[in-house]
């Protein structure tokens, strides 16, 4: 399957942070977030594993605890059920890919 860059299916999430659903298997679902500066990931947990590769900016990622400074061009991997979240300090684009697929994230 093979989807072609688009500009619509944008989802606010929360102020500041907009998603869009890229490219979807039988067990994976890769994502798009647009963060903007000063944004805020509350702490949060579910049961997908996640990994992500930020394209553009930088983000603070706290993930079960512990403070990472993200810079562009970065990588992380996150397991099912382990608490996360992450402050913005400026524009920043990431692609992350959850398995399973992320249900919560199909409705909209």
């Amino acid at each position: 399957m093979v989807i072609k860059k688009r500009d619509d299916g944008l989802v606010r999430m929360i102020e500041g942070v907009t998603r869009q659903n890229l490219a979807m298997g039988e067990k994976t679902h890769m994502v798009k977030f647009f963060f903007e500066k000063g944004s805020v990931v509350p702490v949060h947990s579910h049961s997908q594993e996640q990994t992500g590769y930020l394209i553009k900016g930088k983000i603070v990622l706290t993930i079960d605890g512990v403070e990472q400074e993200i810079d562009e061009g970065d990588s992380w991997s996150i397991g099912g059920n382990i608490s996360h979240g992450a402050a913005v300090p400026e524009d920043s684009v990431a692609v992350e890919v959850f398995s399973p697929i992320r249900e919560d994230y199909l409705d909209d």
